[in-house]
């Protein structure tokens, strides 16, 4: 579904003590962080960001399975949210994430139904979250 090698430049825009311009893929947004967090509230923090890209690639993965499958799918919609620790969680600091899909299609089978939630758990960006990835941290020089 993706390319190989995103790249991703963010630069600090003086607009809060947090602000960033993010440019990626051609796509230009802002990140910052809530006002009660001593940020300008002017973007998206990092977390609204992570939870948004888990709800984007999962909205487009049961999306793209329907078309392979030629199955009837009129629209999906996903509700995310993110939280740390509470019901559920092994500590008090483990993220939870949870989905909720909203599968339109009067002519979906409940089978069908059953399978694109199960598919929805499987988009890239889940496995990635679930898997171990490696996040190698390298000094510019200059």
């Amino acid at each position: 579904m993706a390319k190989d090698l995103t790249t991703a430049e963010i630069r600090e825009t003086g607009l809060s003590p947090y602000a960033v311009a993010i440019s990626v893929s051609g796509f230009d947004l802002v990140g910052d962080e809530p006002l009660d967090f001593g940020g300008g509230n002017t973007g998206p923090a990092p977390y609204d960001l992570l939870t948004a890209a888990l709800g984007e690639c999962t909205a487009m993965t049961v999306r793209w399975y329907a078309i392979q499958q030629k199955w009837p799918l009129d629209h999906v919609e996903v509700t995310m949210t993110h939280r740390k620790g509470g019901e559920g969680a092994s500590s008090p600091r483990q993220d939870v994430f949870t989905k909720t899909i909203r599968i339109t299609g009067p002519e979906l089978t409940d089978e069908q139904r059953r399978k694109l939630v199960e598919v929805a758990a499987k988009c890239p960006v889940q496995r990635t979250l679930e898997g171990t990835p490696l996040i190698v941290t390298d000094a510019a020089s200059g």
